[in-house]
């Protein structure tokens, strides 16, 4: 096909016989719209948490839609956690505080419907938790020092007694963590991906014959991290976080896996002949 010609007399180049710049254009559902508008109006601030939506019979004027669309995107929001919600309530929906809930079930759901591996999951924690380390050894506060020692006596306190107490201590402890570091995509993201991680190599940690020989092995774990972040000590910080994940871990990844976690040590500054033996113990 012949080039066509351009304003200024030269002939203006055409893309290529069966390219295009432009994808089909899907249809929107009415739904969808009032999805967005609802959405972006939480999201910038315009509806707040704890703040009412109008009824069902404003919101069905206001966006000219039908009751049943209208109800179709409120339950489209209360899925993302956006609002509660209640079918024919006249004071309207509640816009609801944000949430890690829906995030971490998205994230459970992909780890069973795309099949991520535990190795995907601890790379990912990996990185995670030892910049989040880095972060609060370079930052944390004193308060923030004290909030942390609590938990973690927290969690010695519980040794060898009720497991659901610990694992929530541990949770405490991590969330402490978190905070000192400063940065809410590496709480968020961390928090989700612990639970997850816990959740799939939750029976066999259950099944254990000598759950107090494990909880005193966590604390102590814990404690190394604590110390270089109370020196100050990113670098190391770093080094022990990364290193905590591959010796209580790897006993559930197969060979081949467990070496590939291993492998990530050098970016830590791990001694890969430590990682390795700890692997192998």
């Amino acid at each position: 096909m012949a080039d066509a010609p351009s304003a200024g007399g030269r002939s203006a180049p055409r893309l290529p016989e069966g390219r295009s710049m432009f994808a089909p254009a899907r249809p929107v559902r009415a739904y969808e719209r009032v999805v967005e508008q609802i959405e972006a109006a939480i999201l910038d601030g315009k509806l707040l948490p704890d703040q009412r939506l109008p009824s069902e019979r404003e919101l069905v004027k206001e966006f000219a839609v039908s009751r049943s669309t209208l109800r179709e995107a409120l339950r489209v929001l209360q899925s993302r956690g956006f609002i509660q919600s209640r079918a024919g309530d006249p004071q309207g929906a509640v816009v609801q505080h944000f949430s890690t809930d829906s995030l971490r079930g998205s994230m459970a759901a992909l780890a069973r419907v795309e099949h991520l591996t535990l190795l995907e999951l601890l790379q990912f924690r990996v990185m995670v938790e030892a910049w989040t380390c880095r972060l609060a050894a370079a930052g944390r506060s004193d308060e923030q020092l004290e909030e942390m020692d609590r938990e973690m006596a927290a969690m010695r306190a519980h040794i060898g007694g009720d497991s659901e107490a610990f694992a929530e201590a541990d949770l405490a402890f991590h969330a402490a963590l978190a905070r000192a570091a400063g940065n809410k995509l590496l709480e968020i993201s961390g928090s989700v991906v612990h639970d997850v991680v816990l959740t799939l190599v939750s029976s066999k940690i259950t099944a254990s014959r000598n759950r107090r020989k494990q909880m005193q092995e966590s604390c102590e774990r814990h404690a190394r991290v604590l110390s270089a972040i109370r020196e100050g000590d990113p670098a190391e910080a770093a080094r022990i976080s990364y290193q905590n994940i591959v010796d209580y871990y790897s006993v559930y990844l197969v060979a081949a896996d467990r070496q590939r976690l291993v492998d990530m040590g050098a970016a830590f500054g791990a001694d890969p002949a430590a990682a390795a033996g700890s692997v192998g113990s």
